[in-house]
Parts: C-alpha cells; sequence; structure tokens
C-alpha cells in the first residue's frame, strides 16, 4: 500500500474497506465537527455503516469513477480527501474532503487535496476539478481558494440540511491553471495556508448558525500553553483561555444566542520566520434574546511557530459598535 508524505508524521493513504473498525473510531471523533457539511450517509455510526461508506468508495474506485483516501497524523487516521465524481471521458472531476478537529491548522487537507489533484490533472487528464461545499462552509470555501479555484456561482436552496433549504457554492479550477500555479513541495504546506487554515478554525470554533455546534474549549487546540484573547474597549477585558471560553460555550448552547456566526472579510499577514501576525476585518450576525443583529469588527491575532505546526499566541479584538 502507497503512502504520500503530506508533512512530518502525516501521510496520505487509500482507504479500504478492511480499515472500517479505524474509519468508525475517527468517525466518532469527528461526528459532531463533520456533520453539517457531509452528506448523512457518509457520517458512519456503527461498523456496518464504516464498511458501507468504504465499499461504496472502493466500488467507485473499480470503475474508474471515484475514490477516497485518507490522511493520517502520527498513526492515527483524522480526515481525508475524495473524488465524490470522477469521469474520465469527459475529463471532469468533483473533489471533497473532511478534517477532525484535533486535526486542523495543520494545513494537512490542503495538500492533501493537492496531490489527488495534481494526479487527476498530470496523470489521468482531467480538464476540470470542482469543489462543491455548502456556502455556509467557511473552511471548506478557503481550501478552495488556497487550492486556486474559482468560483463559479452559487446554487440557491439547491438541496435541503434538516428542515433548511441551503445553498451550495462551486468552485473549480481548470488543467490550464492548475498547470501555471506556482509549485511548492508537497510534503511542506506553505506557512500562509497553515495560518489561513488555523484563523478559518478560530472562527468556526464559536458558530452555532445552521446547524454548527460550538466548540468554545476547542481554543486549546489552536493556541500554544498560556495563551490569552483580549477584547478592546474603554475598559479592556483580558482572557486567559478557560475563562474566554467557558461564558461563550454556555451562551451559545443555552438557547440565549442562536444563529451565530463570524467570518472573515479582508486580512493581511505578515510572517517573520518563526512568529507572525494577522490583521483582519470580520463580519458576524445572530439572534439574542430573539432579537437578530449584524455587526463588525477587527481582529488582530499573533502566531508562533512550534514543533506541530503554528499557533496562537494571542488574539485581540474590537467590535465596531463598541
Amino acid at each position: 500500500m502507497f503512502a504520500l508524505p503530506l508533512a512530518p508524521h502525516a501521510e496520505l493513504r487509500p482507504l479500504e474497506p478492511w480499515m472500517a473498525e479505524e474509519f468508525l473510531a475517527h468517525m466518532h471523533r469527528a461526528r459532531d465537527h463533520i456533520s453539517p457539511w457531509v452528506p448523512p450517509s457518509f457520517v458512519a455510526a456503527d461498523l456496518a455503516e464504516a464498511g458501507a461508506v468504504l465499499r461504496r468508495y472502493a466500488d467507485r474506485r473499480a470503475q474508474d469513477a471515484g475514490g477516497i483516501w485518507g490522511v493520517w497524523l502520527e498513526d492515527v487516521l483524522v480526515g481525508g480527501v475524495v473524488f465524490a465524481a470522477f469521469d474520465p471521458k469527459q475529463g471532469v472531476c468533483e473533489a471533497g474532503c473532511w478534517l477532525e478537529p484535533g486535526a486542523e491548522g495543520r494545513g494537512l487537507i490542503t495538500t492533501a487535496a493537492e496531490r489527488v489533484i495534481d494526479w487527476a490533472v498530470t496523470e489521468r487528464g482531467m480538464r476540470r476539478v470542482e469543489w462543491r461545499t455548502d456556502a455556509r462552509n467557511a473552511r471548506s470555501i478557503a481550501v478552495a481558494k488556497r487550492l486556486g479555484m474559482s468560483k463559479d456561482g452559487t446554487l440557491r436552496e439547491v438541496t435541503t440540511a434538516g428542515d433548511r433549504r441551503i445553498d451550495i457554492e462551486i468552485w473549480s479550477v481548470l488543467a490550464d491553471e492548475w498547470r501555471a500555479r506556482p509549485r511548492r513541495d508537497p510534503a511542506a504546506p506553505t506557512d500562509k495556508g497553515e495560518i489561513d487554515a488555523l484563523t478559518a478554525a478560530f472562527f468556526g470554533l464559536f458558530a452555532n448558525a445552521d446547524g454548527a455546534r460550538p466548540d468554545c474549549f476547542g481554543v486549546h487546540r489552536l493556541f500554544v500553553p498560556g495563551g490569552i484573547v483580549v477584547q478592546g474597549g474603554p475598559r479592556p477585558q483580558v482572557y486567559d483561555l478557560d475563562g474566554f471560553a467557558e461564558p461563550r460555550q454556555r451562551l451559545l448552547t443555552s438557547g440565549e444566542l442562536t444563529g451565530f456566526a463570524e467570518e472573515e472579510t479582508w486580512e493581511r499577514t505578515e510572517i517573520f520566520g518563526d512568529v507572525a501576525q494577522r490583521l483582519c476585518r470580520y463580519r458576524k450576525r445572530g439572534v439574542r434574546d430573539g432579537e437578530p443583529f449584524t455587526g463588525t469588527g477587527t481582529k488582530t491575532i499573533h502566531f508562533l511557530r512550534t514543533r506541530e505546526g503554528w499557533r496562537m499566541t494571542a488574539v485581540a479584538w474590537h467590535d465596531d459598535d463598541r
């Protein structure tokens, strides 16, 4: 079985039906995090379902119509990439991905997607690679951008998620565009790509809009020990990680604040060796005590390169309406 390096201690390997038990254990860790964004049939709940998922992709692979590959970090399955559709005759395929939260912020998915897309274009002659994603899925959209894809458009309310109709964004890259991309060592994710992914993961921790599940204590995965978060204003508030996470987790799960999401609208990142800083603008929306609201603001984020990859050291923010 082949294994392609993605980063130190990380590899891309085929996911085979005989790996159903390992896949199920991974799904137990990833379930809450990925359920809002992937088809329900993918999120296996027992061993039989896990085997069925992997057999389905094995059948597609045998028919040259798709495939699935896992990402292993420290020899533990943490996510993967797929070709949900693969049509050699038409020269068109559709790629996708998933990742459990503990592996975010390392650039693994972007690098894994690069490996399979490069194979599809250079070895299989694909002319167009598509990336379809829920329009609310900021992390997936960030990956599409890092892959050099262009947004083709939005299919409005084209499918359902529970009792909601959702929009699907379509991104794509053409073979000539892919070949013209600056080449880099696929085993070494770019610093900017890792920082982009880390920032997107941070924003995602505090979302409960459209079925997302808040994971405020996930800040410990993204920060170095001793990291701080500072709220600006006439009376600045300085929080340690638990002091910041605990009241926000309670607020986002109590029903007091619903439909909440934040996303970047602009950013500038500067990297100096093993330290980096990012200035960004964001917008937010939600419903608090039954009243809808929107807002904008500014964040500044400081990063440090560690043995495990880039991590945050400090975040400061200021809402425009304060």
